[in-house]
Parts: structure tokens; C-alpha cells; sequence
């Protein structure tokens, strides 16, 4: 699992979950939104231990 480069809000942590678990990035961006408290933490250490996806042009 990789952080997003082309399809990134902020650093790219849910598209990169999205796209491992194939589904959309928006609905994993709202599900960080509905468990808030949580998922900030998690959004944090995600973003700061997740490989970022080499961007292919």
C-alpha cells in the first residue's frame, strides 16, 4: 500500500488506501471524516510511514 501522487487532497493517504482496496477515494476520505477523533491519528502516522507511489508520466 502507497501513498497517491497524482490523486492526493493532502498527502495522498486515502487515495493510496483506496486504490489498494479498490474502491473510490472519496469514500474513503468521508469514512476518515465520519470517525474523526480517530482517524486523525491514524491519518498522521499513515502519512508519515506510507512509501509514496512513483508518479508515471
Amino acid at each position: 500500500m502507497k501513498r497517491s501522487v497524482t490523486n492526493h487532497s493532502l498527502h495522498g493517504v486515502c487515495a493510496g488506501i483506496a486504490h489498494h482496496l479498490g474502491l473510490y477515494p472519496m469514500a474513503i476520505r468521508l469514512l476518515f471524516i465520519v470517525t474523526l477523533p480517530f482517524s486523525l491519528f491514524l491519518y498522521i502516522l499513515l502519512a508519515n510511514t506510507m512509501d509514496a507511489d512513483r508518479a508515471s508520466f
